[in-house]
C-alpha cells in the first residue's frame, strides 16, 4: 500500500520533444565517445563505421517493431517488459526484464567508466590529474585477461549518485536539464566533424577492413563482432518506450522519438567515426577516451577543451537516461508485485519513484566502480539483443490476434499469417540479426573462458541463475496472490 504523501502512479509530463531528446541523450553517447575506439582497434578497425551502419540497420528493423507496440499498446509500462507481459504472458516477460536490469545497470555502468575517462582528460588539460587509485576498476584487463587491481573507480562512483539525486527531483526538471545537455553535445559533435574532416588522412582508411588476424581479430568475423559490441551504442530504444509510463500521449509521441533518435544517432556514429579513424591510426584507439585522442592530432588546444568538456557533458546525459530507464523498469516490476511493492512508491511532490532510484543509482555505482568497460560492453549487449528478439516475436503475436484494431504506426513490408502467428519481414530480419550478435558475442565469451578469462561467462552465468530462483518465487507468490 502507497504510504502518506506517496502514490504508485508516474506523473504524465512527457511530450515529443522531450521523448526525442531523451532517446537522443541515449543513444548518443557511447556509441560515439567510447565505444568506436574498442571496436575499431580490436576487430574493425576503420571499418568501424560500416559496423554502426549494419548495427543501425538492424537496430532499425528492431526500432519499427518498437513504434507498432508502442502505438498499439500505449498503455503497456516498462518498456519491452510491458510489451511481453500483454503479448507473451508474465513469465517470458519476467527474463525479459530480468535481461533489462542487467542492460541498464551494466550500460550505465559502461558510460560512468568513460565518462570518467573524458573528465580525466578534461580536468588534466586544465592542470589538474586525477590518480589511477581513483579512476581505475578494481577487475582489469592485462595481459589478455582479466585481473584484480588494488584500486577503485571512485569518480565512476560519485559521478552515478550525483546523477541518481538529481533524477530523484522529478523528470519535468531532469527532462528540462537533459534537453538542453543533448543539444550541447550535439553542437559539440558537429564542430568536431566540420573541423575534423579538413583533417582527414585517408591513407589511414586503408586497409578499410584489416585482413583477419585469427578469431574476431578483424576480417568478416572482426566485422561482425564489431556489430555486436556498437550495438550497444543503440541502447536508447527500450529507454524511450518506458518513457511511455510518463509521455502524455505515448501512442503518438513514442514512435515518433524512437525513429527519429534512429535516424540522427546513426548519422552521427558514421561521420565521427569516419572522422576519427581519419585522425588517428586505429590500434591506437584502444582507450577509455577516443574522441579526445583524435582531438589531439589536431593540435588545436583550445578546440580540444571546447570538446572535452562536450563529451562529458554528453556522456552524463546518457547516463541519466540509463538510470532512469532502470529506476522506472524497477519500478514497473514493483508496481506489478514481481519484486518489492515498496519499490513502487512514487514521491508526491517530484513524482519520482525515489526508493527505485536510490536501489537502481547504488548497485550501477557499485558496478562502475569495479568493472571494466570491456567487460561491461559485452554484457550489455546480450541484455540488449535478447529484449530485442522479443520485441520482434511480440509484434507477431499481436499481429496475429485478429480481434485487434490496427495500430496507428505499423512496420512495413507486410508479411504471412500462419494461424495465430504473423510472419512479418521486419520482425524476422530483427530477429536475425540479434541472433547473429548473440552468437558471436557468446562464442567469444566461451572462447575467453577457455582461455582461463572465466569472469565475464561466470559472471552471466550467475546472474542468470538468480534471475531463475528470485523469478521463480516471485511468480509462485503472484500466483499463491492470485
Amino acid at each position: 500500500m502507497a504510504e502518506d504523501g506517496q502514490s504508485r502512479t508516474l506523473h504524465r509530463q512527457l511530450g515529443p520533444f522531450g521523448l526525442l531528446m531523451m532517446g537522443i541523450g541515449s543513444v548518443v553517447g557511447a556509441g560515439i565517445y567510447v565505444l568506436p575506439g574498442i571496436a575499431a582497434a580490436h576487430y574493425a578497425g576503420p571499418a568501424v563505421s560500416l559496423a554502426f551502419v549494419l548495427a543501425a540497420i538492424g537496430c532499425g528493423f528492431t526500432g519499427l517493431c518498437y513504434a507498432e507496440l508502442a502505438s498499439a499498446l500505449p498503455e503497456a509500462m516498462g518498456g519491452a517488459y510491458g510489451y511481453a507481459r500483454a503479448t507473451l504472458g508474465v513469465r517470458p516477460a519476467w527474463w525479459v526484464a530480468w535481461m533489462l536490469v542487467l542492460e541498464y545497470a551494466l550500460a550505465g555502468s559502461a558510460v560512468s567508466v568513460g565518462l570518467t575517462g573524458y573528465l580525466s582528460g578534461l580536468l588534466s588539460s586544465l592542470g589538474v590529474t586525477l590518480p589511477d587509485s581513483v579512476t581505475g576498476s578494481t577487475v582489469i584487463w592485462k595481459s589478455g585477461g582479466f585481473h584484480l587491481a588494488p584500486q577503485i573507480n571512485a569518480v565512476a562512483l560519485f559521478l552515478v549518485l550525483t546523477l541518481g539525486l538529481i533524477l530523484s527531483r522529478g523528470i519535468r526538471q531532469a527532462s528540462w536539464a537533459n534537453s538542453g545537455f543533448v543539444l550541447l553535445k550535439l553542437a559539440v559533435l558537429v564542430v568536431f566533424v566540420w573541423v575534423g574532416c579538413r583533417h582527414v588522412n585517408t591513407a589511414l582508411w586503408h586497409p578499410f577492413l584489416p585482413p583477419s588476424e585469427g578469431g574476431f581479430s578483424f576480417g568478416l568475423a572482426g566485422l561482425l563482432r564489431a556489430v555486436a559490441v556498437v550495438s550497444f551504442a543503440y541502447l536508447g530504444f527500450d529507454s524511450i518506450s518506458i518513457a511511455a509510463s510518463e509521455a502524455r500521449h505515448p501512442g503518438r509521441d513514442v514512435p515518433f522519438g524512437l525513429i527519429g533518435a534512429l535516424a540522427i544517432s546513426a548519422v552521427l556514429y558514421v561521420l565521427v567515426s569516419l572522422v576519427m579513424t581519419g585522425l588517428v591510426p586505429f590500434r591506437q584507439l584502444d582507450v577509455a577516451s577516443p574522441v579526445a585522442l583524435a582531438v589531439q592530432a589536431l593540435a588545436m588546444p583550445v578546440l580540444g577543451v571546447v570538446l572535452q568538456f562536450g563529451s562529458v557533458i554528453g556522456l552524463g546525459s546518457v547516463l541519466f537516461v540509463s538510470l532512469y530507464g532502470q529506476s522506472r523498469l524497477c519500478h514497473i516490476l514493483a508496481h506489478d508485485r514481481l519484486i518489492s511493492e515498496r519499490l513502487s512508491l512514487v514521491d508526491a511532490r517530484s513524482g519520482a519513484p525515489v526508493l527505485a532510484i536510490a536501489l537502481t543509482t547504488g548497485l550501477t555505482a557499485l558496478t562502475a566502480a569495479l568493472l571494466p568497460i570491456t567487460l561491461l560492453a559485452d554484457l550489455v549487449s546480450i541484455g540488449t539483443m535478447i529484449g530485442f528478439v522479443v520485441i520482434a516475436v511480440a509484434v507477431m503475436r499481436l499481429r496475429g490476434e485478429t480481434d485487434r484494431s490496427p495500430a496507428r504506426f505499423r512496420v512495413p513490408l507486410g508479411g504471412v499469417r500462419f494461424g495465430t502467428l504473423w510472419i512479418g519481414v521486419v520482425p524476422v530480419l530483427a530477429i536475425a540479426t540479434c541472433a547473429i550478435n548473440l552468437a558471436t558475442v557468446l562464442s567469444d565469451l566461451v572462447a575467453q573462458s577457455l582461455r582461463g578469462d572465466w569472469i565475464p561467462l561466470g559472471f552471466l552465468a550467475l546472474y542468470c541463475v538468480a534471475g531463475w530462483v528470485l523469478g521463480r518465487r516471485s511468480l509462485a507468490q503472484m500466483d499463491h496472490a492470485g
